[in-house]
């Protein structure tokens, strides 16, 4: 697997912009040699407990040390505040501001990765009843199953039956010939996931699997890190009252290397009272619905056969070639991501 720059476009700015791959060194090492040499060794570095163990050692232990660091003064008569805070923040491009919370409590990556932010200011979202919302702060593409030339790329990012589950004959029929959207979360961003839609939770449920990575360089050597690795299913019917009327949509969200659980906490005011989702729940959309354990990891949303209409901002951007994205040259046709907001409009109901 040889290493090449991956870039994207910044939504807001229409900006070409290069990523900052953490790790990537590491992943070239791990989905090149070790996997293709050491295949027995590469599965148990894939694996739930190495996967938590990696977690340990980068976003709790390593850091310890900075919990003793003396504060440092920013200047005459202003507060003290961490070193390690202050550092990290700007080293991550994350905006202190947009903080629920005091900045001086973040002592660890891992506290930095699961950060509140004051979404209902800094992630605003449109009014219009029937669109559908970005879950994440993430980079998008998006894709539809019936389209022949798409099907080699949907069966790379992850074999359908696997991905909703392979007894899952109702929701596999269901969702068929629908869309989706697959929305990449990099270690810098904010990881909470929110209910891209209104309506009815009609199933949830767990599906056991790896740790893969999701570093664009591992998603094209063929290892569908997607559905084969531990993830959580919520289908949604939103054409009930109050709904989005986009037909039901299967949220699928999709643990990573040193990711070691996803924590369903849905509110219904800001991050109060959180609580997981059940059959016969109603969700809110835009509220927060999960938190991803630190690092890099996935939702797909699935969408029903005509039923959604992606925004074509997302469709141009995904098709430009004067972009050096990973995805278009393992691929060989444009691929391209989009970086956007959570809460941000994706797309609306047909």
């Amino acid at each position: 697997m040889q290493r090449f720059v991956h870039q994207y476009v910044k939504r807001k700015t229409k900006s070409v912009e290069t990523e900052r791959l953490v790790g990537d060194p590491v992943i070239h090492l791990l989905y090149s040699r070790i996997r293709e040499n050491a295949p027995f060794l590469f599965n148990q570095l894939v694996s739930k407990r190495a996967s938590s163990l990696l977690g340990f050692l980068n976003y709790d232990l390593n850091h310890w040390r900075f919990t003793n660091q003396r504060l440092a003064k920013a200047g005459p008569g202003r507060e003290d505040k961490p070193v390690f805070a202050v550092r990290a923040f700007k080293d991550l491009d994350i905006n202190p501001e947009e903080i629920w919370g005091q900045v001086e409590d973040f002592d660890t990556y891992r506290k930095i990765f699961e950060r509140q932010i004051r979404y209902w200011e800094f992630r605003p979202m449109p009014d219009d009843p029937c669109c559908v919302v970005s879950p994440a702060d993430a980079r998008v593409l998006t894709g539809s199953f019936p389209t022949q030339k798409m099907l080699f790329i949907k069966e790379t990012f992850f074999f359908y039956n696997e991905l909703i589950g392979p007894d899952k004959a109702q929701w596999l029929k269901v969702f068929s010939q629908g869309d989706y959207a697959i929305f990449r979360l990099t270690p810098d961003k904010y990881h909470y996931n929110h209910a891209p839609v209104s309506g009815q939770v009609v199933d949830t449920y767990e599906i056991d699997g790896t740790y893969h990575s999701c570093n664009p360089g591992a998603v094209v050597q063929s290892v569908t890190p997607f559905s084969k690795n531990r993830r959580t299913v919520t289908i949604i019917d939103t054409d009930v009252d109050r709904g989005t009327r986009v037909g039901r949509v299967a949220m699928v969200e999709i643990v990573a290397m040193m990711i070691g659980r996803i924590d369903q906490c849905y509110s219904v005011e800001r991050y109060d009272f959180p609580k997981p989702l059940k059959t016969g729940s109603f969700v809110q959309k835009g509220q927060p619905k999960s938190l991803f354990a630190p690092g890099s990891s996935t939702t797909v949303l699935i969408f029903e056969k005509n039923r959604i209409q992606f925004s074509q901002d997302l469709l141009a951007n995904q098709n430009r070639s004067d972009v050096k994205s990973r995805f278009t040259r393992g691929f060989e046709r444009p691929l391209v991501e989009t970086d956007l907001n959570v809460r941000e409009t994706i797309g609306e109901a047909i």
